[in-house]
């Protein structure tokens, strides 16, 4: 049994700041607290760690009543409180999160939230799109991509393929969810074909596994183009990965040696992820010059008092890093004046902070559809009061074995150097073009049509192909937005973490 006591009666912080060169300055403020009043046993350890995680942290912890800090009274009522609230999930999604929160997540296994961060998955290695079949609420599947050495690569579908059923059953606005994302490990696609302009189904099925610790390479394509006296520089990244930026890194190599003096970057399918990762990435597009600003972090009103303005800034970066086995080996940059970017409804977080980040020194031509519009970026959390709750890998043996659960909330708002900020619905592109599901080409291939369109403007040529959609990959949903684990800005490792101030006794 624990007794908890509230971060209002014990206000010294701890601030932690880890800037662009990862050093580590601590500050201590000691505030005078009152004088303790008799604790109460709980055991209700999971809406604590809840509750003090976001009261200190969270980006609304103003706009939510219940985290106030002059909500409680007692440490007797804040207890009570507690133990009203039996249910964990409940509690949090109806007492604590912000009404206009679209992005906070969490899960009663911590580990299951680490492996998403890092590409790891339970998956067939099937990444499809869902959309609606024009007046009914059936639901059509079209194959975005396999993921390379998964179950789905070892079967007989492929990009552009059509499903419309799974096992048998029709696939509808009411049912996707527990026939492609339930407890099925294995099921059997009942696919489909374009017949007279419409989709028909097929007797063809296909039957796919789901295994543990699949884990994708973020780089799914890379090549050179050469279109008239263009040496174009072709990249599809899908998920911003930690440890990915040496391979980056390579690839930006290559570009140099063939001579690229365009680039196109494919982030249709990419929902995110570290923000530090987003940095690399735009300093080999942009440039290595580390006093130019590329975003900056504004935290709730308690957090952002504790912290000097240098320290929430980001900036380009010239090196790799050495997080995750990273070499730390100077960035090979391309140092373009304009770059074509992919982004369509599949593209959020650290996908639009680098189109952000970039604008204010580069020409960004934004090709394909507005983007999710996630400007807001998060860390996650586990129940290591000492260690501010901030999850940290080599803390794991802190971590209460009686609350497992990881809590990643939205704690930041991003903005550019420029102080733009205002895209929570999506980037408009300058060039509107959506997939087509009756031709969705091959990836990196220079006839797929985003990519062709890309060409077309790199060329100046735009007008010469009419690039007219039959059906439109109009999303309801897809195998990565279905999961908001996916549409993430991990601010770990680039962002002030302040520490928790949580007492506690046995």
């Amino acid at each position: 049994m624990k007794k908890f006591f509230l971060s209002l009666l014990c206000l010294g912080v701890i601030v932690t700041s880890c800037n662009n060169d990862d050093d580590t300055i601590i500050e201590e403020e000691e505030i005078e607290t009152p004088e303790e009043e008799e604790i109460a046993e709980v055991d209700i350890e999971v809406q604590n760690f809840f509750w003090q995680t976001l009261n200190l942290y969270y980006f609304w912890q103003g706009d939510v009543p219940d985290l106030a800090d002059d909500r409680f009274d007692t440490q007797t009522a804040f207890e009570e409180y507690l133990s009203e609230n039996e249910d964990p999930e409940a509690f949090l999604e109806n007492k604590l999160l912000f009404s206009e929160d679209r992005f906070t997540f969490y899960s009663d296994d911590y580990t299951e939230l680490v492996n998403s961060s890092a590409g790891v998955s339970k998956s067939n290695g099937l990444q499809f799109g869902l959309g609606r079949i024009s007046g009914t609420d059936d639901l059509f599947g079209f194959v975005e991509y396999i993921v390379k050495n998964s179950d789905a690569s070892n079967q007989d579908i492929e990009r552009g393929d059509l499903f419309i059923g799974v096992d048998g059953q029709t696939i509808t606005v009411d049912n996707y969810i527990e026939l492609l994302f339930g407890d099925n490990d294995t099921y059997a696609l009942n696919m489909a074909e374009i017949v007279d302009g419409g989709i028909s189904p097929s007797d063809r099925k296909v039957t796919l596994t789901k295994s543990e610790g699949l884990v994708e390479d973020p780089i799914h394509v890379s090549n050179v183009i050469t279109s008239g006296d263009k040496k174009i520089g072709y990249l599809m990244y899908n998920q911003f990965v930690s440890g990915s930026e040496d391979a980056l890194n390579a690839i930006f190599a290559d570009f140099l040696s063939q001579g690229v003096n365009e680039m196109v970057l494919d982030l249709r399918y990419n929902p995110g992820g570290r923000g530090s990762t987003a940095a690399v990435l735009a300093s080999l597009i942009k440039g290595t010059n580390t006093s130019d600003l590329l975003y900056k972090t504004v935290y709730n009103a308690k957090l952002q008092a504790q912290f000097d303005a240098s320290s929430t800034e980001n900036y380009f970066v010239n090196t790799t890093g050495t997080f995750d086995g990273n070499s730390d080996a100077p960035l090979n940059t391309l140092n373009l004046s304009t770059v074509y970017i992919i982004a369509t409804e599949s593209s959020a977080s650290a996908s639009e902070l680098v189109m952000v980040g970039l604008a204010p020194y580069m020409n960004v031509i934004h090709i394909g559809g507005t983007t999710v519009g996630k400007n807001q970026g998060s860390v996650l959390f586990v129940d290591d009061p000492e260690g501010g709750n901030v999850y940290d890998p080599e803390r794991v043996e802190n971590i209460n074995p009686n609350v497992q659960w990881g809590l990643q909330p939205i704690i930041s708002q991003v903005e550019n150097s420029a102080g733009f900020s205002d895209y929570v619905d999506g980037l408009v592109p300058d060039i509107e073009l959506g997939e087509d599901v009756t031709n969705l080409g091959v990836l990196g291939d220079e006839n797929e049509p985003l990519l062709a369109r890309a060409i077309q403007e790199i060329n100046g040529n735009g007008a010469k192909r009419n690039f007219e959609v039959v059906i439109p990959a109009n999303l309801v949903s897809s195998s990565k937005l279905f999961d908001p684990r996916n549409t993430s800005l991990l601010l770990n490792n680039s962002v002030p973490i302040s520490k928790i101030p949580v007492t506690e006794e046995k």
